[in-house]
Formats: C-alpha cells, sequence, structure tokens
C-alpha cells in the first residue's frame, strides 16, 4: 500500500461497550474486518480510525456504522459481520430490517434469522413468490428455512396444510434391502423433514398435526395425480428428479398454495442416463413471473466455518 493512497477515517462511538462489542474477543471480529477489506482498525478514546485505500477504507466505513446501528439485539460475531458485509457489497444496507427479520419462532422460543446474505434474499424470494428453486450446497438452510417459513405461513393462517415431499433415490444404497413399508424404506430420506418441523412446532403440536393430515410427509411418488390447494409444498433434494417428475410435481400446484423446490446440483444421484429436473426447471422456468430461483453459495454455509472449506475444494477439484 503506497503512502500516498492511504486515508484516514474517523467513527465516533457513543457508547464505549458497542465498541468493545464490535471488536470481540482478542479483537476477533476487528481482525475479520481488516482482513476483509484490506485495512487498519483502532480504537482510540470513544473513536474507530480505519486507514487504508480509499475505496477500501469507504466501504468498511459503511460496514462498521451499519454494525454499530443494528447490534442492538444481535450478537457481533463473524456471521452477522459477514451479513452486514453483504449487505454493504450489494448496496442493500437499507433493506436490513427487512432482510434481517425473524422468519419463525421455535417451539422452545427461539427466534430464527437469516445469518447471510443469500439466505435473506431466499426468504424473501418465499414470501414474495408463488415458486421458488433454491438451489445451493448443503448446510445453506435451504430446507430448515423453507420449513421455518411453511409453519410461520401455517400459523399465521396463510395456508391450511404443510406437505413435505421428496424422490425416493438412493445416494449408494438400496431401499430394497431397508426393512418395511414403502413408507418406513424413505422415513431415513426425511429425517431432516421431520427434525426441522418438530424443532418448529414441538413435538406434541407436531404429532398432532401429523394425525390430522395438516403435515404431510410422502415421497414425491405419492404426489401423482393430486392438485395441493392452500397448502405450502416443499420438495426437498429436487436434483434426484427427472424431468418428468418435477414437471409432475409443479403441475400439482393449486389455488392458494406456495412451493418451494429445494436442490444441491453438485449432489445428484440419478443414474447417468438420466437428466436432473431441477437444472432443467431452473434452466426453463427463469423468467416466468412469480417464479424466482435463488441460488446460494459456499459463502451461505452456516453450518461451520470448516464446512465451507470443505466445500469449497471440492468444487475447486471438480475438474482436476
Amino acid at each position: 500500500m503506497k503512502e500516498s493512497n492511504v486515508v484516514r477515517s474517523k467513527i465516533e462511538v457513543e457508547n464505549l461497550q458497542d465498541a468493545i462489542a464490535l471488536f470481540g474477543n482478542h479483537d476477533e471480529n476487528v481482525n475479520y474486518l481488516r482482513k476483509r477489506n484490506e485495512v487498519k482498525i483502532n480504537l482510540f478514546d470513544n473513536s474507530v480510525i480505519i486507514e487504508g485505500e480509499e475505496d477500501n477504507v469507504v466501504r468498511c466505513e459503511k460496514i462498521v456504522r451499519l454494525l454499530l446501528e443494528k447490534s442492538k439485539g444481535n450478537p457481533v460475531n463473524k456471521s452477522f459481520i459477514r451479513f452486514c458485509s453483504e449487505l454493504v457489497d450489494n448496496n442493500d444496507e437499507d433493506r436490513f430490517d427487512e432482510l434481517c427479520k425473524v422468519v419463525a419462532v421455535t417451539a422452545r422460543g427461539k427466534q430464527i434469522k437469516c445469518k447471510t446474505y443469500g439466505q435473506a434474499k431466499y426468504a424473501q424470494a418465499i414470501r414474495d413468490n408463488s415458486i421458488v428453486f433454491g438451489i445451493g450446497p448443503a448446510g445453506t438452510g435451504k430446507t430448515y428455512l423453507a420449513v421455518a417459513i411453511a409453519v410461520t405461513m401455517y400459523k399465521n393462517k396463510a395456508v391450511e396444510k404443510i406437505i413435505l415431499t421428496r424422490p425416493a433415490v438412493e445416494a449408494g444404497e438400496k431401499l430394497g434391502f431397508l426393512p418395511g413399508d414403502l413408507g418406513a424404506k424413505v422415513d431415513p430420506y426425511l429425517r431432516p423433514l421431520y427434525d426441522a418441523l418438530q424443532e418448529m412446532l414441538g413435538l406434541e403440536t407436531y404429532s398432532r398435526l401429523i394425525e390430522k393430515g395438516v403435515i404431510e410427509i410422502a415421497p414425491l411418488a405419492y404426489m401423482r395425480g393430486r392438485t395441493l390447494s392452500n397448502a405450502f409444498i416443499i420438495l426437498d433434494e429436487a436434483q434426484n428428479t427427472t424431468r418428468e417428475q418435477m414437471k409432475m410435481f409443479l403441475t400439482r400446484m393449486g389455488e392458494g398454495s406456495r412451493i418451494v423446490v429445494t436442490g444441491d446440483a453438485t449432489q445428484i444421484d440419478l443414474p447417468n442416463d438420466k437428466a436432473s429436473g431441477l437444472l432443467h426447471a431452473s434452466a426453463i422456468l427463469g423468467g416466468i413471473d412469480d417464479i424466482e430461483i435463488i441460488h446460494l453459495k459456499t459463502r451461505d454455509i452456516v453450518r461451520n466455518d470448516l464446512v465451507q472449506a470443505i466445500v469449497k475444494a471440492y468444487e475447486d477439484n471438480k475438474n482436476q
């Protein structure tokens, strides 16, 4: 960095505790900001001082001001800093309240909020459109957020039923060797959906709604011939649908329904002679009004930073 290009910005902080929270334990938050924006950041008295090249300083100043303004009620950690940084990078900081609002509240009272800009755009798309495709790697919250919004819409009486489905395609295993009828065989494949629903509703409410038929969880094959009205319908693991299955599923949609289709284009378990219905649908339906296709990225993985690194390593190695 040439000395002549260095500029300096000073941000006054009214509450010193806010500045301490911004910096984090052992300066872990501010070190992340320094590295991400290639600037120097220091705290003098009640002022945050940012130094570096002009463009970097301007961007970092916007991020710091947003963090200081919006940190009340939000833990200042790497995830929250990344979220605010992406808002600034996309000139969407004015939409913070819209994109960072509570998605759902679990049965234990925990507030569910989006943790990345991509997740926030995905959640907003589900609220605004009748059909949404959420495509991205494992750990980006595609299914979890869809279930959370489905439960919220049911509680708000926007829909009368929640229907969850996925294709019964094995990832290296054979259904025929599993015990029980077809329902028992596909149960392991539907477990992530069960878990998310039980967290949102609590086991007792979940069991009661299953018994009443308000919540239905079934293999994709069970959707054929039906018209699904006033329902929130989630098709999970859609990368393993064929073109014919995807068309069949999407045309089940009746009046007053919402559909969310989730999948990971890098984990297709179909035979080589079968094209993925998810890839085909996302290629031909993107220009239709009231359908939105959201592509979540590696940076939207929220399970663990190590998962991001693993997925990125596989992405970088896929052509080698």
